[in-house]
Formats: structure tokens, sequence, C-alpha cells
């Protein structure tokens, strides 16, 4: 199909459909730069900083840029920060001998006022 009818039909330029064709053909060097630089703090940090660290490492290192920007870069990068479970509460397997043990499990009593 001639380019022309194409853009006749969608009502733009050719220069704006040529323009926009050479767009993809430009490697944006800056960007390219800051991923390098948010895949290598993101590998220093064991994969856990999130796109707010990363941003404050960044800005340490003289870097301005917006936390959501990182955040984009990290999405296009396939970056997942991944945050240790907190340790689980531990369940005691013996009892403490400093506390009596007054109810024995019995959390019911048969008149009121008897457990306090």
């Amino acid at each position: 199909m001639p380019v022309e009818m194409v853009c006749n039909a969608f009502d733009i330029s050719r220069s704006s459909y040529y323009e926009y064709r050479q767009q993809w053909h430009r490697v944006d060097v800056e960007r390219l730069a800051l991923k390098a630089q948010v895949s290598r703090l993101f590998k220093k940090s064991r994969r856990s900083a999130g796109s707010s660290s990363i941003n404050g490492l960044l800005g340490e290192e003289g870097v301005t840029i917006g936390r959501f920007k990182v955040r984009c870069l990290m999405s296009e990068m396939g970056l997942i920060c991944k945050q240790s479970d907190p340790p689980a509460d531990k369940q005691a397997t013996v009892g403490r001998p400093d506390i009596a043990n007054h109810l024995g499990r019995k959390f019911t009593p048969d008149q009121p006022n008897q457990v306090w």
C-alpha cells in the first residue's frame, strides 16, 4: 500500500510518518547508560533494592533522576526486588519454669471469678 494513501487515510503528513519510522532506529545512549547503572546497583544490592532505594543510590553517585523513571527502567529490564521474609514466630517447645501454669489449659472455668 503506498505511503501517501495510508497518510491520507489517517490524516497525517508524510514527513511525520518518516520521522516516526526513524525513531525506531535511534538508540538512546543516555537511557542505555541509566539502565546499566540501575542494573549494576540492583545486582550490588543482591536484588533487594526497590526503585526508591536505587534512586537514592543514584543520587549519591550524582545522577538526578525520578523514582518513577527508575521504576520504569527496572520494569523494562525485568528487575523485581526480592525482600527477605520476616522471621517466623517460634512456638515454645518447653514450659517456662519461672511462670506457674495455674490454668493447665482449662480456659473455661466452672464458675465466674475463679481464674484471672
